[in-house]
């Protein structure tokens, strides 16, 4: 069988382990004959319509290896562009690119949109006669691709190594809270979750048995600033302290949103966000306690800490790539790999996959159980879920003169075949 090439691309917003898949995928694709080069796509199907491939067969083996340690997408470059079906001429592009570079496996790394990407580029490829096999690598720190059923994915890589940064800031904020309270009774902290509330949900593995004064407010159960007002000052009389973790998509009313080129909304980028409102609607009806309340916002580091990246998240990340290289070389186009709990008390997890059209555009919904009567927390049932996916240990990372070694690719491209181009949501006028 004549070898094909294999063109690997990351999309959407990056995870600590997102670089494990892609080694995942290099290691596991020298495994099979039918797989020539690897190529990496720079910054995801932009590279591809630029063409602009790195050539990561031809990479040193230590950098490949640095992968695991290495977080989001610096290594080979994601992006935010949307193939639309209006995009006539960007599909011609694609399919013109894998031709010249005898591309015969596309495999891209993503959420949702990304999977719907994937499938678009899958069918496109059948209709025009070329042998393409297409593959979807999952990808999210939301946990919001699949259904929400848990059938077809117990959860994603990424996810865990986010609540376990959330663990740990609220484990050092609550330290902090306590011991600063009669100045600052009330912190509050906003957790990435647009309308899905599996990231702000994993505050509650800091404290599993409630010690901690803790509030945590999801997209999901809306309610109005003035309950939680109430709440909180409930909470300050019993305890004399509050910690409150709220999703940024939480409505508030307007923060002045900014979409993505996804349509999503941006709220790092908005004008306001939804822990200074609260912050101020708390400090403007005053507070069961002297002091006032405080706002603390993280942003990208909760999917760039590398420190407080999850074991068995990452291991997991390297086997759902290495799934997906398999896939792929077995002609298996249009599909997803997935990771599946196994039952029974102790936690163990097996591979399979699911067809792209099934997760293309999904959005999993946290299920409405798993949020407690009050609406102010969730239940045990979502920590027995997530806690494992936490692991136990810390990540030993490689270091060099005080410093993080990363890798670092050799700018090894392939040689371009085709007339420059510049991709249709580009263009001026």
């Amino acid at each position: 069988m004549a070898k094909k090439n294999l063109v690997v691309a990351q999309s959407g917003g990056p995870t600590p382990v997102i670089n494990n898949s892609l080694r995942g995928i290099i290691e596991a694709a020298r495994d099979f004959d039918a797989i020539g080069t690897v190529y990496g796509a720079r910054h995801g199907i932009e590279g591809v319509l630029k063409e602009e491939l790195i050539n990561l067969s031809s990479q040193p083996p230590e950098e490949i290896a640095l992968l695991r340690y290495t977080p989001v997408a610096g290594s080979i470059g994601t992006c935010r562009y949307k193939l639309k079906p209006s995009q006539s001429e960007d599909f011609d592009r694609v399919i013109d690119v894998f031709r010249a570079h005898n591309v015969g496996y596309f495999l891209y790394i993503g959420g949702n949109d990304s999977m719907d990407t994937a499938n678009k580029i899958a069918r496109l490829a059948e209709e025009r006669g070329l042998d393409l096999v297409a593959v979807g690598v999952p990808k999210t720190i939301d946990n919001d691709v699949g259904d929400s059923e848990f059938r077809l994915v117990d959860h994603t890589p990424g996810y865990g190594s986010t609540a376990k940064y959330w663990t740990h800031m609220i484990q050092y904020a609550n330290e902090e809270n306590g011991g600063s309270c009669p100045a600052d009774p009330v912190l509050v902290m906003q957790a990435m979750g647009r309308k899905i509330g599996f990231i702000p949900a994993a505050a509650r593995l800091a404290d599993p048995n409630r010690e901690m004064p803790l509030l945590i407010y999801l997209a999901e159960r809306p309610c109005s600033l003035e309950r939680i007002t109430d709440e909180v000052n409930d909470m300050l009389r019993k305890r004399g302290r509050c910690l409150v973790v709220i999703s940024e998509g939480f409505d508030v009313g307007d923060v002045g949103e900014i979409k993505d080129a996804f349509g999503h909304t941006s709220f790092s980028s908005s004008k306001l966000t939804v822990a200074q409102i609260l912050v101020n609607y708390l400090n403007e009806k005053g507070l069961a306690a002297k002091g006032a309340a405080r706002g603390n916002v993280p942003g990208t580091d909760q999917r760039h800490s590398m420190a407080y990246a999850s074991t068995v998240d990452l291991d997991e990340a390297y086997n759902v790539g290495r799934v997906a290289a398999a896939l792929a070389a077995q002609g298996t186009s249009g599909f997803m790999a997935t990771i599946l709990r196994n039952p029974g008390p102790a936690y163990t997890v097996r591979y399979d996959q699911v067809p792209l059209t099934e997760v293309a555009n999904s959005e999993r919904k946290f299920p409405a159980q798993w949020i407690a009567p009050g609406g102010n927390d969730v239940t045990d049932d979502f920590v027995k879920y997530a806690r494992p996916l936490i692991g136990e240990d810390m990540l030993t990372l490689p270091m060099r003169d005080g410093r993080q070694r990363m890798t670092r690719f050799q700018p090894i491209f392939a040689e371009k075949k085709l007339p420059p181009y510049t991709p249709q949501m580009d263009r001026k006028g």
